[in-house]
């Protein structure tokens, strides 16, 4: 691939498990710090590729802001004002609103739900296994994270299948498989105040004040008593539009990421039957192989930031105001710091992956728990099997943002 051959800002680049890559590769090497025009679509945008320069920009949020938003989207002062969550907010601020559920996210408390997670995988790999051929998304890797995720929303299981179809709805946008209405159209101009321009944002906020209503007030222990019934420690209370982007954010980044993770560990399994033989007869091995999963998944392609001065990289002068995007997935492929990127080692030494963000304001709030669901996934679900292959071609999201697979049909021999 030739350097005037990529194109970040088209969807249809990352629809198979090729190009992305090829584009991130030529980046690396000959322009670190590159200019993406967006179109008719947006301003354009600096790509920044390499391991060591997305460390930089996002442990740098004096320079490069999140309060300009994190997607490739643009919002004017007004839409950010309604649409800011966690994710859009940096300084002080951003320290309280994490703090808020913080403690519910530490090692510790996550450990708590172990009992719980190797009963609801063997339910989950249980159901899943007994029909032989099946699509492994929709059987196991949406499925487990979500049911995670209602027990800490403290709602009805029977609500898990209504999560992930509101999850699909708004992170998918741009793929017309998931999206009621997709990005950049001319009837998501009715929809420009709800986060990614999806009416299914307008679900979520219902669904989630009703949870509220319900629970404020009282002594719960779930993430949404925690919200709403906690005083954040500047004394500033969550408003309404800081409740419903913040549940909002709950409900998609606790499903879709650590979903899309465990769909790719699995298809690497597969392309790698070496590696799953090797965890297979040694379970000791599986925390350092899951940073490898996390490594080689890379379910976020980016996050954005915005210049909030005149800066220089790389030779390249980037101005206030430009939009920077950290290409996360490219700098966990970079050569400068992975010995044999391309190469999927369980056993790979010193992991110093960025999935999710590496010493950042904005480093993965559920960083403990997700590893933990993606641990006990193939801890449980490896000895099981003595063979597992594509049953299928796998289909993957059309999105630069979310590095998703929608499925993964596959056949297992028990073991």
């Amino acid at each position: 691939m030739r350097l005037d051959d990529v194109d970040l800002a088209d969807n249809d680049r990352f629809l198979d498990g090729d190009t992305p890559w090829r584009m991130f590769d030529v980046l690396r090497a000959e322009a670190p710090v590159h200019w993406q025009d967006e179109g008719e679509y947006g301003s354009g945008f600096w790509s920044v590729t390499r391991h060591a320069d997305i460390v930089a920009v996002d442990r740098d949020a004096a320079t490069f802001t999140s309060s300009k938003f994190t997607n490739l989207e643009e919002v004017d002062e007004r839409q950010a004002t309604i649409r800011r969550s966690l994710l859009e907010t940096d300084g002080p601020r951003h320290g309280v609103l994490r703090r808020i559920l913080q403690r519910e996210f530490t090692p510790r408390a996550v450990a708590g739900y172990e009992v719980f997670l190797r009963g609801l995988t063997a339910r989950t790999l249980d159901a899943a296994l007994a029909k032989g051929t099946f699509d492994f998304v929709k059987e196991v890797s949406a499925d487990f994270p979500i049911n995670v995720l209602a027990k800490m929303l403290d709602v009805p299981e029977d609500d898990t299948q209504q999560l992930i179809d509101w999850g699909n709805r708004i992170i998918g946008n741009t793929d017309p498989d998931y999206a009621d209405v997709l990005l950049h159209s001319e009837e998501s101009e009715k929809y420009r105040d709800l986060p990614f321009r999806s009416p299914a944002s307008l679900e979520v906020f219902e669904y989630g004040r009703e949870l509220a209503g319900r629970r404020r007030g009282g002594d719960g222990t779930d993430l949404v008593s925690r919200l709403v019934n906690g005083t954040p420690i500047d004394g500033v209370p969550l408003s309404g539009h800081d409740f419903d982007n913040y549940f909002l954010l709950l409900v998609v980044a606790g499903n879709e990421t650590t979903r899309h993770a465990i769909s790719h560990t699995m298809l690497g399994l597969i392309d790698n039957p070496d590696q799953a033989d090797r965890l297979r007869h040694d379970l000791s091995l599986m925390p350092g192989a899951v940073e490898e999963f996390l490594r080689w998944a890379s379910p976020v392609y980016h996050f954005r930031r915005t210049a909030t001065r005149d800066v220089e990289m790389h030779g390249q002068k980037i101005a206030e105001g430009d939009k920077v995007v950290m290409w996360f997935a490219s700098g966990n492929r970079d050569e400068r710091v992975f010995d044999d990127p391309y190469r999927f080692d369980v056993t790979r030494p010193d992991n110093d992956h960025i999935t999710f963000g590496k010493g950042s304001p904005h480093f993965c709030l559920g960083n403990a728990l997700a590893r933990l669901e993606i641990r006990i996934m193939f801890e449980e679900l490896l000895p099981r099997i003595s063979d597992i292959r594509l049953a299928g071609e796998p289909r993957r999201v059309r999105s630069n943002f979310v590095n998703g697979i929608k499925d993964l049909p596959v056949t297992v021999t028990l073991a």
